[in-house]
């Protein structure tokens, strides 16, 4: 997952290097997991941990379903929407996972937002990774732009489709 490099007025998302050892990612997703899970006294259950290690091995969102296929064991037995559903919802709320709207998907995150804060997913239409960033000044002026009009946003999340700078790259060798 990217981790956080940005400063509040040029918002740098990180989009991991093609071929890098992903083990790290996974890992520093699932110990930041494991850790807040036990701070805030709630269960990362088999289930819990296990959608969000397959969230947490790629970079690209993962839908519903697609997770349905990867948790499928050996003996072809699939765990049922509904758990995958609750296990998401569980991610979502305690923070460890986002939901990418645009489309139907969902990765996981490895660090926390601050307060007042916009989060943008910025998703490479090439290579369908996802980079995330976030800014504290494009949260001020979308709440001051929503309060000129009397609306009050419950939350700010913001995504962007285009190319990532790893495949510009290599469109322009």
């Amino acid at each position: 997952m990217a981790h956080r490099h940005a400063h509040d007025h040029e918002p740098k998302p990180v989009f991991a290097e093609p071929g890098h050892d992903h083990s790290h990612c996974s890992s520093t997703v699932l110990a930041r997991a494991e850790t807040l899970s036990a701070e805030r006294g709630v269960r990362l259950t088999q289930i819990r941990r296990q959608v969000l290690e397959a969230l947490a091995a790629t970079h690209q969102p993962i839908g519903a379903y697609e997770l349905i296929e990867k948790l499928e064991d050996g003996e072809g037995k699939r765990p049922a929407p509904i758990t995958i559903y609750r296990a998401l919802d569980f991610l979502l709320e305690q923070g460890f996972a986002h939901r990418i709207e645009s489309r139907n998907a969902f990765i996981a995150c490895a660090h926390d937002h601050k307060d007042g804060s916009v989060v943008m997913f910025l998703i490479c239409e090439s290579c369908g990774t996802v980079g995330e960033a976030e800014s504290e000044a494009v949260g001020k002026a979308l709440t001051a732009a929503a309060s000129a009009i009397g609306f009050q946003p419950r939350g700010q999340v913001i995504e962007l489709a285009g190319i990532c700078r790893h495949c510009r790259a290599k469109a322009q060798r």
